[in-house]
């Protein structure tokens, strides 16, 4: 993939199209009476239905299929804090993915502040114009903070991509690499590689799903991350769990006999001949973009067995784009209030059991194709089954597209 050929082709793109998304109609208006069914005066109708009936509003307007995708651009890729104008057009690429995959309308807004507590309080007003909010590319660790607080104050679903979306399909695709290998996710060793909102958030779900905190090793740029008295609350809640006697080391100590080691950290950080050392069949997810931890063919030498990346030119695409347009589908479809654990482990499993079904499931197909059509409908699914399961949903019966 000539990298330097598709910035052109981006900005080419965007010079002829000026937008990825556009608004469009829905209802005829081709007359009078047209006019007054969709606006006055018949629009007084519905507006004293919702009146009456707030959560109307999810099914007699837009809003019920509307996500914001909300950035203050402090974090954007791997550019940095570029300013909320300059994410526009991730924002926008997101959203343009939302209605590609799941059918979903979703709106790019960036907030031009980097205060939390004015961040919080300006999406706190959006909530009756939407029925769920994509934050993304937000630093760390005030990210933490925003999404806990707008999922307390909030009734309708947030969810950080960059830290949920990224742990979901990195534990579907964990959870085909071990279908293939015979391993079982509460015996295997981990070592998570990157201690910042995605890294902790895929320690987190992976705990949740069954592998044992003494069985995980969670590694920053200096080493095996301990308590030095400047960690962020969620490090510190993950040394708690995972090192509780503090102990320190090299990647090169926590790496071996690993059967698994995933990377959300830098370019070439896996560029260690400590790799050798892990377990036989061992696992590697070398997520950093766009340049991975360590390339396929290098990992290869080194004797790894299984290889995933965030790069589509490379087997084992370990992408968010599977996971959060099935899985904000799933959440509309039942009027979901938020995105909860049963929800996202759901669809994680859901992900690894569509690979599963796969003919041609082995070491480089260990996760489903993004443009597999069936995604976004059994990520739904579950998520919707999850979200009713678990009493989050207003809806108290599957959509009938759903029902087996």
């Amino acid at each position: 993939m000539d990298t330097a050929k598709l910035k052109e082709e981006a900005i080419a793109l965007r010079k002829e199209k000026h937008q990825m998304i556009t608004t469009a109609l829905n209802a005829p208006m081709n007359d009078g009476h047209d006019l007054a069914v969709v606006y006055t005066p018949g629009v007084a109708a519905p507006c004293l239905e919702i009146k009456k009936d707030e959560d109307l509003s999810l099914e007699m307007t837009w809003r019920g299929n509307v996500v914001a995708v909300i950035s203050d651009g402090t974090r954007v890729l791997g550019l940095g804090d570029i300013g909320p104008a300059a994410s526009i057009p991730v924002m926008e690429g997101k959203s343009a993915l939302y209605k590609r995959f799941g059918n979903i309308d979703a709106i790019p807004i960036v907030i031009n502040t980097k205060d939390k507590d004015e961040f919080i309080h300006t999406v706190q007003l959006l909530e009756k114009s939407f029925a769920g909010i994509n934050l993304e590319d937000l630093s760390s660790p005030k990210c933490y903070d925003i999404e806990d607080e707008l999922k307390r104050s909030m009734n309708i679903p947030v969810f950080h991509d960059d830290q949920h979306g990224t742990a979901i399909a990195a534990l579907a695709a964990l959870l085909g690499a071990l279908k293939v290998t015979g391993k079982k996710i509460d015996e295997i060793k981990v070592v998570m590689n990157g201690a910042g909102a995605a890294g902790s958030a895929i320690a987190r779900l992976l705990l949740e799903d069954g592998v044992k905190p003494e069985n995980m090793t969670i590694l920053n740029s200096k080493g095996i991350l301990y308590d030095n008295g400047k960690r962020d609350r969620i490090q510190l809640e993950l040394i708690k769990k995972c090192n509780p006697e503090n102990r320190q080391g090299t990647f090169a100590d926590a790496v071996k006999g690993a059967d698994v080691l995933i990377g959300c950290s830098a370019a070439g950080a896996f560029n260690n001949d400590a790799i050798r050392t892990m377990a036989d069949h061992s696992i590697v997810f070398a997520m950093a973009n766009p340049v991975p931890e360590i390339m396929y063919e290098e990992a290869m030498e080194k004797g790894v067995y299984i290889y995933g990346s965030g790069r589509s030119d490379m087997p084992n695409q370990v992408n968010n784009s599977s996971v959060f347009p099935g899985l904000f589908r799933g959440a509309l479809d039942v009027r979901a209030r938020q995105i909860n654990e049963e929800m996202k482990l759901a669809a994680a499993h859901a992900l690894a059991d569509l690979a599963a079904t796969c003919e041609y499931m082995d070491a480089n197909h260990v996760v489903v194709d993004v443009f597999d059509e069936r995604v976004p409908f059994v990520v739904a699914k579950a998520v919707a089954k999850a979200a009713i399961a678990s009493g989050v949903a207003r809806a108290k019966e599957l959509p009938e597209k759903y029902r087996d």
